[in-house]
């Protein structure tokens, strides 16, 4: 099973909802809510709509860095950078019952994660990307080889999502290394038919 994850974003013409209704519609089943620079109140009614649209849809909603609203809305989990809550503080407030996910670049981040009870890791950035602000040093398929070997090494055994940059065409080389899945944004948004790259994206991924 090799994941794919959305995680919102917008342009000019597409809004955060505008982007959670392209994912759904084009197989997407893993919806990511990152608002970076909104306030909770700016937030809090679009993660309102986009849970019921997840919910609707059968996919799993996970709102990026806001724990408590997570515990609020009854979302599925909450995604945590390296600057965010950390990890463990976050599964002690939520309890078992939500899934929650941390971002690593290193080893040692993985492993800080996998004690604090993270469900999954989301690694990278893969390559340069414009949709981060403040990015970690580049993993390449050869950092991520390195990651994928370490973890087998010490026992740590967690899904490993590649995020930054990724691209449908990135697909096998990132299956060969040994990651779970992929998270997207704007490969996905940028395209003349996000809907129809979606669609192409979860193909591929069924290979």
């Amino acid at each position: 099973m090799f994941d794919v994850q959305f995680i919102t974003h917008f342009t000019d013409t597409i809004t955060y909802l505008d982007s959670v209704r392209m994912a759904l519609e084009g197989g997407c089943r893993w919806i990511q809510l990152r608002m970076k620079g909104a306030s909770d109140a700016e937030t809090e009614p679009v993660a309102r709509e986009a849970l019921q649209l997840c919910r609707e849809a059968g996919a799993t909603f996970i709102i990026d860095d806001r724990v408590e609203l997570v515990k609020r809305l009854g979302a599925d989990g909450v995604h945590l950078g390296l600057l965010d809550m950390p990890v463990a503080e976050a599964r002690r407030f939520l309890g078992e019952g939500f899934i929650i996910g941390g971002t690593a670049n290193t080893f040692d981040n993985i492993r800080l994660h996998y004690q604090g009870g993270a469900n999954y890791i989301g690694c990278g950035p893969f390559r340069f990307t414009t949709t981060k602000a403040k990015l970690a040093p580049t993993l390449g398929l050869e950092g991520y080889r390195n990651l994928v070997g370490r973890m087998r090494q010490e026992g740590i055994d967690l899904p490993i999502v590649g995020i930054g940059g990724v691209t449908a065409e990135d697909i096998p080389d990132l299956k060969a290394v040994g990651l779970s899945g992929i998270a997207l944004s704007g490969s996905v948004l940028r395209a003349p038919d996000p809907v129809a790259e979606m669609k192409r994206i979860i193909r591929l991924t069924k290979q």
